[in-house]
């Protein structure tokens, strides 16, 4: 067998001819990320798992930051800040090396969507990384440059057509039924330019405590409404009495 295995090969292969992956370094326990990308990478993860359903027909979804993933046995990772997999399932018995990472032949696909945030120049998100990807067959790259790092756009979105991206004239991800904005406002009490998912109608996805306030609202402004009826029936009888009053005071019995 070739110590290569790649997602074609690995389809045909039972599971116990699938790679050994005891070598492979799939995380190095030294991470080193800055404080916004931290938080950018868990507002565009919290926020699907708080409120997206997922694609339509799609089996469930994966989204996840500084996961590396494999394409192959024998090359290195590639880490991207966060990647969104359509029709994926996380093994129950996800400690396992084997499964601690997205390895293609056990994912059976590449990831959907990646997305690099850029917080300086040494990532080379214009030059390597978007050779790899490409060779990954990933069908949409993303470059979020929220201190424009590249000299280009704050967002840079490409989509593969053949072996190579093409820059995105709109910010709608057609095959994932996700888009991508800008958001400037305050999030976990920091306000800033922040990365987005939304609807087909430009709506942004909520995070957890967004729905929760928004929910919230609704409560209340459903507790108003009955409370105005209440008293709008209240003042209605009231009426009615005052009026049914007059009425007997002239000798005349109203009609119930």
């Amino acid at each position: 067998m070739s110590e290569s295995i790649t997602l074609t090969d690995a389809g045909l292969l039972p599971e116990d001819l699938l790679p050994d992956v005891s070598h492979l370094v799939t995380e190095d326990e030294q991470p080193l990320d800055n404080l916004p990308s931290e938080k950018q990478q868990r507002l565009l993860t919290e926020t699907l798992y708080s409120s997206w359903n997922g694609a339509s027909n799609a089996q469930g979804f994966l989204v996840a930051a500084n996961v590396g993933l494999f394409p192959s046995s024998n090359q290195p990772p590639i880490v991207p800040d966060v990647f969104l997999s359509l029709d994926v399932q996380v093994a129950e018995n996800w400690w396992e090396k084997r499964h601690r990472s997205y390895f293609f032949w056990d994912f059976g696909k590449p990831p959907e969507v990646v997305i690099e945030i850029v917080s300086n120049r040494e990532g080379n998100e214009t030059g390597r990384k978007i050779l790899e990807y490409a060779r990954m067959r990933v069908m949409y790259y993303i470059i979020f440059d929220p201190t424009r790092q590249l000299r280009g756009e704050v967002l840079q979105m490409y989509e593969l057509q053949g072996r190579q991206y093409i820059p995105m004239s709109e910010q709608w991800l057609t095959e994932v039924e996700l888009g991508l904005c800008l958001w400037e406002g305050a999030y976990e009490g920091k306000r800033d330019v922040w990365l987005r998912w939304c609807d087909a109608t430009g709506n942004m996805i909520p995070t957890g405590a967004e729905r929760a306030e928004q929910e919230r609202s609704r409560a209340e402004q459903e507790r108003s409404r009955a409370e105005q009826e209440r008293e709008a029936k209240e003042t209605a009888l009231q009426r009615a009495e005052r009026l049914a009053a007059q009425l007997r005071a002239l000798g005349v019995e109203p009609e119930v």
